[in-house]
Protein backbone atom coordinates (compact mmCIF):
# COMPACT_ATOMS: atom_id res chain seq x y z
CA UNK A 1 0.00 0.00 0.00
CA UNK A 2 1.50 3.38 -0.95
CA UNK A 3 1.04 6.80 0.46
CA UNK A 4 1.84 10.30 -0.76
CA UNK A 5 5.15 11.74 0.40
CA UNK A 6 3.73 14.61 2.41
CA UNK A 7 7.18 16.05 3.13
CA UNK A 8 7.84 16.77 -0.54
CA UNK A 9 4.44 18.41 -0.99
CA UNK A 10 4.84 20.60 2.11
CA UNK A 11 8.38 21.47 1.06
CA UNK A 12 7.28 22.67 -2.38
CA UNK A 13 4.42 24.71 -0.94
CA UNK A 14 6.88 26.40 1.43
CA UNK A 15 9.25 27.00 -1.49
CA UNK A 16 6.49 28.66 -3.51
CA UNK A 17 5.60 30.89 -0.56
CA UNK A 18 9.24 31.96 -0.35
CA UNK A 19 9.27 32.52 -4.13
CA UNK A 20 6.37 34.99 -3.93
CA UNK A 21 8.14 36.90 -1.16
CA UNK A 22 11.32 36.88 -3.21
CA UNK A 23 9.58 38.54 -6.15
CA UNK A 24 8.16 41.23 -3.89
CA UNK A 25 11.59 41.85 -2.34
CA UNK A 26 13.27 41.99 -5.76
CA UNK A 27 10.68 44.46 -7.07
CA UNK A 28 11.23 46.69 -4.03
CA UNK A 29 15.03 46.70 -4.37
CA UNK A 30 15.10 47.29 -8.13
CA UNK A 31 12.44 50.00 -7.91
CA UNK A 32 14.69 51.70 -5.35
CA UNK A 33 17.53 51.97 -7.89
CA UNK A 34 19.42 48.69 -7.47
CA UNK A 35 19.92 46.93 -10.80
CA UNK A 36 18.85 43.32 -11.25
CA UNK A 37 22.41 42.05 -11.73
CA UNK A 38 23.62 43.72 -8.54
CA UNK A 39 20.66 42.29 -6.64
CA UNK A 40 21.45 38.82 -8.03
CA UNK A 41 25.10 39.20 -7.02
CA UNK A 42 24.36 40.28 -3.45
CA UNK A 43 21.71 37.62 -2.78
CA UNK A 44 23.76 34.73 -4.15
CA UNK A 45 26.95 35.92 -2.45
CA UNK A 46 25.14 35.90 0.88
CA UNK A 47 23.70 32.46 0.14
CA UNK A 48 27.18 31.15 -0.76
CA UNK A 49 28.57 32.34 2.57
CA UNK A 50 25.73 30.60 4.41
CA UNK A 51 25.98 27.37 2.42
CA UNK A 52 29.77 27.02 2.36
CA UNK A 53 30.08 25.63 5.91
CA UNK A 54 26.55 24.25 6.34
CA UNK A 55 26.43 22.21 3.10
CA UNK A 56 29.69 20.37 3.68
CA UNK A 57 28.88 19.77 7.36
CA UNK A 58 25.46 18.42 6.44
CA UNK A 59 26.93 15.96 3.93
CA UNK A 60 30.16 15.21 5.83
CA UNK A 61 29.22 11.60 6.56
CA UNK A 62 27.85 10.94 3.09
CA UNK A 63 29.87 8.96 0.55
CA UNK A 64 29.74 11.00 -2.62
CA UNK A 65 31.56 11.02 -5.98
CA UNK A 66 34.68 13.19 -6.37
CA UNK A 67 34.43 16.70 -7.80
CA UNK A 68 35.60 16.15 -11.36
CA UNK A 69 36.14 18.78 -14.03
CA UNK A 70 33.01 17.66 -15.87
CA UNK A 71 30.98 17.99 -12.68
CA UNK A 72 32.37 21.48 -12.05
CA UNK A 73 31.49 22.29 -15.65
CA UNK A 74 27.93 21.18 -14.90
CA UNK A 75 27.85 23.47 -11.86
CA UNK A 76 29.12 26.33 -14.03
CA UNK A 77 26.37 25.66 -16.60
CA UNK A 78 23.80 25.54 -13.80
CA UNK A 79 25.08 28.91 -12.55
CA UNK A 80 24.98 30.33 -16.09
CA UNK A 81 21.34 29.33 -16.54
CA UNK A 82 20.46 30.61 -13.09
CA UNK A 83 22.23 33.93 -13.62
CA UNK A 84 20.32 34.74 -16.78
CA UNK A 85 17.05 33.33 -15.43
CA UNK A 86 17.29 35.67 -12.44
CA UNK A 87 18.47 38.59 -14.57
CA UNK A 88 15.57 38.31 -17.02
CA UNK A 89 13.16 37.50 -14.20
CA UNK A 90 13.94 40.55 -12.07
CA UNK A 91 14.10 42.76 -15.17
CA UNK A 92 10.64 41.48 -16.13
CA UNK A 93 9.36 42.17 -12.62
CA UNK A 94 10.74 45.71 -12.82
CA UNK A 95 8.86 46.41 -16.05
CA UNK A 96 5.67 44.69 -14.83
CA UNK A 97 4.89 43.42 -11.32
CA UNK A 98 5.37 40.42 -8.99
CA UNK A 99 1.81 39.32 -9.77
CA UNK A 100 2.39 39.16 -13.52
CA UNK A 101 5.73 37.43 -12.89
CA UNK A 102 4.02 34.81 -10.72
CA UNK A 103 1.47 34.20 -13.46
CA UNK A 104 4.10 33.91 -16.19
CA UNK A 105 6.03 31.34 -14.14
CA UNK A 106 3.12 29.01 -14.82
CA UNK A 107 4.66 28.47 -18.26
CA UNK A 108 7.48 26.54 -16.57
CA UNK A 109 5.47 23.28 -16.16
CA UNK A 110 4.73 23.20 -19.88
CA UNK A 111 8.30 24.00 -20.92
CA UNK A 112 9.73 21.52 -18.41
CA UNK A 113 7.31 18.78 -19.46
CA UNK A 114 8.37 19.12 -23.11
CA UNK A 115 12.09 19.21 -22.24
CA UNK A 116 11.73 16.20 -19.92
CA UNK A 117 10.13 14.22 -22.74
CA UNK A 118 12.89 15.28 -25.16
CA UNK A 119 15.61 14.21 -22.71
CA UNK A 120 13.67 11.04 -21.79
CA UNK A 121 13.15 11.98 -18.16
CA UNK A 122 9.41 11.49 -18.60
CA UNK A 123 7.59 8.81 -20.54
CA UNK A 124 4.39 9.42 -22.44
CA UNK A 125 2.11 6.55 -23.31
CA UNK A 126 -1.18 7.87 -24.57
CA UNK A 127 -2.75 4.49 -23.84
CA UNK A 128 -1.82 4.86 -20.17
CA UNK A 129 -4.23 6.56 -17.77
CA UNK A 130 -1.30 7.88 -15.70
CA UNK A 131 0.27 9.63 -18.70
CA UNK A 132 -3.07 11.10 -19.69
CA UNK A 133 -3.64 12.29 -16.12
CA UNK A 134 -0.23 14.00 -15.97
CA UNK A 135 -0.60 15.63 -19.38
CA UNK A 136 -4.15 16.84 -18.82
CA UNK A 137 -3.26 17.91 -15.28
CA UNK A 138 -0.42 20.07 -16.57
CA UNK A 139 -2.77 21.77 -19.05
CA UNK A 140 -5.42 22.30 -16.36
CA UNK A 141 -2.83 23.77 -13.96
CA UNK A 142 -1.72 26.37 -16.49
CA UNK A 143 -5.32 27.10 -17.51
CA UNK A 144 -6.30 27.73 -13.91
CA UNK A 145 -3.35 30.02 -13.34
CA UNK A 146 -4.16 32.17 -16.34
CA UNK A 147 -7.84 32.20 -15.38
CA UNK A 148 -6.86 33.71 -12.04
CA UNK A 149 -4.68 36.27 -13.80
CA UNK A 150 -6.78 37.45 -16.72
CA UNK A 151 -10.40 36.80 -15.71
CA UNK A 152 -11.70 38.84 -12.78
CA UNK A 153 -15.47 38.50 -12.71
CA UNK A 154 -17.64 40.01 -9.96
CA UNK A 155 -16.10 40.63 -6.54
CA UNK A 156 -16.75 38.10 -3.78
CA UNK A 157 -15.12 39.89 -0.84
CA UNK A 158 -15.08 43.67 -0.98
CA UNK A 159 -12.45 45.84 0.71
CA UNK A 160 -13.47 49.44 -0.11
CA UNK A 161 -10.28 50.98 1.25
CA UNK A 162 -8.21 49.29 -1.42
CA UNK A 163 -10.79 48.59 -4.09
CA UNK A 164 -8.44 49.43 -6.95
CA UNK A 165 -5.36 47.59 -5.73
CA UNK A 166 -6.13 44.29 -7.47
CA UNK A 167 -6.87 46.08 -10.71
CA UNK A 168 -3.51 47.80 -10.52
CA UNK A 169 -1.77 44.48 -9.85
CA UNK A 170 -3.38 42.56 -12.69
CA UNK A 171 -3.59 45.26 -15.35
CA UNK A 172 -0.15 46.75 -15.80
CA UNK A 173 0.15 50.16 -17.34
CA UNK A 174 3.50 50.81 -18.99
CA UNK A 175 5.98 48.33 -20.47
CA UNK A 176 3.95 45.25 -19.51
CA UNK A 177 4.64 43.74 -22.95
CA UNK A 178 8.39 44.13 -22.45
CA UNK A 179 8.06 42.69 -18.96
CA UNK A 180 6.05 39.75 -20.24
CA UNK A 181 8.60 38.93 -22.95
CA UNK A 182 11.46 39.07 -20.44
CA UNK A 183 9.53 36.76 -18.13
CA UNK A 184 8.98 34.24 -20.94
CA UNK A 185 12.75 34.12 -21.48
CA UNK A 186 13.12 33.67 -17.71
CA UNK A 187 10.76 30.66 -17.87
CA UNK A 188 12.80 29.07 -20.67
CA UNK A 189 16.02 29.41 -18.68
CA UNK A 190 14.31 28.18 -15.50
CA UNK A 191 12.91 25.09 -17.21
CA UNK A 192 16.30 24.24 -18.69
CA UNK A 193 17.81 24.83 -15.24
CA UNK A 194 15.49 22.21 -13.72
CA UNK A 195 16.47 19.64 -16.36
CA UNK A 196 20.22 20.28 -15.93
CA UNK A 197 19.96 20.19 -12.15
CA UNK A 198 18.11 16.86 -12.23
CA UNK A 199 20.89 15.43 -14.41
CA UNK A 200 23.59 16.71 -12.02
CA UNK A 201 21.83 15.30 -8.96
CA UNK A 202 21.90 11.82 -10.51
CA UNK A 203 25.70 12.05 -10.65
CA UNK A 204 26.23 13.99 -7.43
CA UNK A 205 23.37 13.35 -4.95
CA UNK A 206 24.35 15.96 -2.34
CA UNK A 207 21.66 18.61 -2.60
CA UNK A 208 23.09 21.38 -0.43
CA UNK A 209 26.55 21.14 -2.00
CA UNK A 210 24.95 21.43 -5.43
CA UNK A 211 23.05 24.51 -4.25
CA UNK A 212 26.28 26.00 -2.84
CA UNK A 213 28.16 25.64 -6.12
CA UNK A 214 25.13 26.98 -7.98
CA UNK A 215 24.96 30.11 -5.81
CA UNK A 216 28.73 30.54 -5.96
CA UNK A 217 28.85 30.46 -9.76
CA UNK A 218 25.81 32.75 -10.02
CA UNK A 219 27.56 35.27 -7.75
CA UNK A 220 30.80 34.92 -9.74
CA UNK A 221 29.19 35.28 -13.15
CA UNK A 222 26.88 38.14 -12.15
CA UNK A 223 29.87 40.02 -10.68
CA UNK A 224 31.71 39.75 -14.01
CA UNK A 225 28.65 40.92 -15.93
CA UNK A 226 28.23 43.86 -13.53
CA UNK A 227 31.74 45.06 -14.39
CA UNK A 228 30.73 45.48 -18.02
CA UNK A 229 27.04 46.34 -17.75
CA UNK A 230 26.60 48.28 -14.52
CA UNK A 231 29.30 50.79 -13.56
CA UNK A 232 27.12 53.08 -11.48
CA UNK A 233 28.49 53.05 -7.88
CA UNK A 234 25.13 54.12 -6.50
CA UNK A 235 23.54 50.85 -7.62
CA UNK A 236 25.81 48.93 -5.21
CA UNK A 237 24.87 50.89 -2.09
CA UNK A 238 23.11 49.04 0.74
CA UNK A 239 22.61 52.08 2.97
CA UNK A 240 18.93 52.16 2.11
CA UNK A 241 16.97 49.87 4.43
CA UNK A 242 14.72 48.66 1.60
CA UNK A 243 17.69 47.35 -0.38
CA UNK A 244 19.32 45.78 2.66
CA UNK A 245 16.16 43.99 3.79
CA UNK A 246 15.47 42.80 0.24
CA UNK A 247 19.01 41.40 -0.12
CA UNK A 248 18.85 39.68 3.28
CA UNK A 249 15.49 38.12 2.47
CA UNK A 250 16.66 37.04 -0.98
CA UNK A 251 19.90 35.52 0.28
CA UNK A 252 18.37 33.67 3.23
CA UNK A 253 14.86 32.75 2.15
CA UNK A 254 15.40 32.89 -1.62
CA UNK A 255 18.74 31.56 -2.78
CA UNK A 256 19.34 29.42 0.33
CA UNK A 257 15.94 28.20 1.57
CA UNK A 258 13.81 28.26 -1.58
CA UNK A 259 16.46 26.83 -3.92
CA UNK A 260 17.60 24.36 -1.28
CA UNK A 261 14.12 22.98 -0.62
CA UNK A 262 13.33 22.86 -4.35
CA UNK A 263 16.57 20.96 -5.02
CA UNK A 264 15.81 18.48 -2.25
CA UNK A 265 12.34 17.88 -3.68
CA UNK A 266 13.64 17.69 -7.25
CA UNK A 267 16.13 14.98 -6.26
CA UNK A 268 13.25 12.90 -4.92
CA UNK A 269 10.57 13.52 -7.52
CA UNK A 270 12.11 14.82 -10.75
CA UNK A 271 11.91 18.17 -12.59
CA UNK A 272 8.36 17.84 -13.90
CA UNK A 273 6.79 17.25 -10.48
CA UNK A 274 8.65 20.25 -9.00
CA UNK A 275 7.61 22.51 -11.88
CA UNK A 276 3.95 21.54 -11.39
CA UNK A 277 3.91 23.56 -8.17
CA UNK A 278 4.53 26.84 -10.00
CA UNK A 279 0.82 27.51 -10.60
CA UNK A 280 0.31 27.45 -6.83
CA UNK A 281 2.35 30.66 -6.74
CA UNK A 282 -0.48 32.70 -8.23
CA UNK A 283 -2.85 31.30 -5.57
CA UNK A 284 -0.38 32.25 -2.84
CA UNK A 285 0.14 35.70 -4.35
CA UNK A 286 -3.61 36.29 -4.47
CA UNK A 287 -4.01 35.09 -0.87
CA UNK A 288 -1.22 37.38 0.31
CA UNK A 289 -2.89 40.29 -1.48
CA UNK A 290 -6.28 39.61 0.11
CA UNK A 291 -4.99 38.95 3.65
CA UNK A 292 -2.18 41.49 3.99
CA UNK A 293 -2.93 44.15 1.38
CA UNK A 294 -6.72 44.20 1.56
CA UNK A 295 -7.11 43.26 -2.11
CA UNK A 296 -10.56 42.30 -3.36
CA UNK A 297 -11.24 38.61 -3.94
CA UNK A 298 -12.88 38.14 -7.35
CA UNK A 299 -14.82 35.24 -8.80
CA UNK A 300 -12.07 34.65 -11.35
CA UNK A 301 -9.55 34.10 -8.58
CA UNK A 302 -11.84 31.60 -6.86
CA UNK A 303 -12.56 29.66 -10.06
CA UNK A 304 -8.90 29.70 -11.09
CA UNK A 305 -7.81 28.40 -7.68
CA UNK A 306 -10.34 25.57 -7.90
CA UNK A 307 -9.12 24.64 -11.39
CA UNK A 308 -5.50 24.64 -10.17
CA UNK A 309 -6.40 22.26 -7.34
CA UNK A 310 -8.09 19.90 -9.81
CA UNK A 311 -5.07 19.97 -12.13
CA UNK A 312 -2.66 19.49 -9.25
CA UNK A 313 -4.47 16.42 -7.97
CA UNK A 314 -4.62 15.03 -11.50
CA UNK A 315 -0.84 15.26 -11.79
CA UNK A 316 -0.42 13.78 -8.30
CA UNK A 317 -2.69 10.86 -9.20
CA UNK A 318 -0.82 10.24 -12.46
CA UNK A 319 2.58 10.28 -10.72
CA UNK A 320 1.28 7.98 -7.98
CA UNK A 321 -0.21 5.51 -10.44
CA UNK A 322 3.14 5.23 -12.24
CA UNK A 323 4.57 3.57 -9.13
CA UNK A 324 2.31 0.60 -9.61
CA UNK A 325 2.07 -2.22 -12.11
CA UNK A 326 -0.96 -4.33 -12.76
CA UNK A 327 0.24 -7.09 -10.44
CA UNK A 328 1.48 -4.92 -7.58
CA UNK A 329 3.91 -2.17 -6.63
CA UNK A 330 7.07 -1.37 -8.54
CA UNK A 331 10.40 -1.55 -6.84
CA UNK A 332 11.15 1.59 -4.90
CA UNK A 333 14.06 3.68 -6.15
CA UNK A 334 14.72 6.95 -4.22
CA UNK A 335 17.02 8.19 -6.96
CA UNK A 336 14.22 8.32 -9.53
CA UNK A 337 10.79 9.73 -8.86
CA UNK A 338 9.58 8.36 -5.52
CA UNK A 339 6.30 10.18 -5.14
CA UNK A 340 5.16 7.17 -3.17
CA UNK A 341 6.56 5.75 0.01
CA UNK A 342 6.08 2.01 0.15
CA UNK A 343 4.79 0.39 3.33
CA UNK A 344 6.90 -2.65 4.11
CA UNK A 345 4.40 -4.18 6.53
CA UNK A 346 1.45 -6.12 5.17
CA UNK A 347 -1.82 -6.21 6.94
Amino acid sequence: MGKIDVGVVVGMVMAECAQVGLMIAGKAAISDGMTSLVFVFYSNSLASLILLPSSFLFHRSQVRPPLTSSLLGGFFLLGFLGTFAQFFGYAGIYYSSPTLATAMLNLIPGFTFVLAIIFRMEKIDWRSSSSLAKSMGAVVLITGAFTMTYYKGPPLLLTPSTSNSSLQLFLQQSNWVIGGLLLIVDCLFASTWLIVQASILKKFPAELIVVFFYCFFVAFQSAILCMFVDRNPGAWSLKNHIRLIAVLYSGIFGSTFQVGISTWCLHRTGPVFVSMFKPLGIVIAAAVGVIFSGDTLYLGSFIGAAVIVIGFYSVMWGKAKEEYVDTGVRSFDPQKTPLLQIDTEKT
